[in-house]
């Protein structure tokens, strides 16, 4: 059976994409779930052009994506969290702490569907994966420190010039 979803369902394809699947995983589950609908000739030629626009709009914003990611590459976020003796975290850092704390210190708004990593577990530094479009992604930093250790506290410049004169 020919269909063509209007959602990306794992494993089967992409939005706006004519896929052919069996029969019942058609009917019973994609096509009343409002996952999918058959494919007919109207039905193609509605969707293709729906798809024909979506791409357009697309392409123009492929130049926001790069400069999204520009401003993305190479930098390091910090994110705290609670962790035993041994540096393993009580639980984990997943992909919307990390796009939270992308969007409150670098200034980027991401959404969390955006990062592709796996659940950091540990200390130390890692690197995510965040995926704007197809054709571009950037490579954050990202540091896990302890909630329990002790923050150093760097002295400010205008304090240690006040003292000298």
């Amino acid at each position: 059976m020919d269909i063509i979803l209007l959602q990306d369902v794992d494993k089967v394809g992409e939005k706006y994409q004519t896929v052919k699947v069996r029969d019942g995983y058609g009917n019973n589950f994609l096509i009343p779930k409002g996952l999918a609908v058959v494919a007919n000739d109207s039905n193609r030629r509605k969707y293709a052009a729906i798809n024909r626009a979506l791409d357009k709009k697309e392409m123009a914003r492929l130049g926001e994506y790069q400069a999204t990611a520009a401003q993305l590459n190479g930098k390091t976020v910090k994110i705290t969290a609670k962790a035993g003796a041994s540096g393993k975290l009580f639980g984990s850092v997943d992909a919307g702490q990390i796009a939270a704390a992308i969007t409150e210190q670098l200034g980027v708004s991401i959404e969390r569907k955006k990062v592709v990593s796996e659940p950091f577990k540990e200390l130390g530094s890692h690197q995510a994966t965040v995926a704007l479009h197809k054709e571009v992604s950037a490579s954050v930093n990202v540091e896990i420190v302890s909630a329990d250790a002790p923050i150093a506290v760097e002295p400010v410049a205008e304090v240690a010039e006040e003292t000298a004169a």
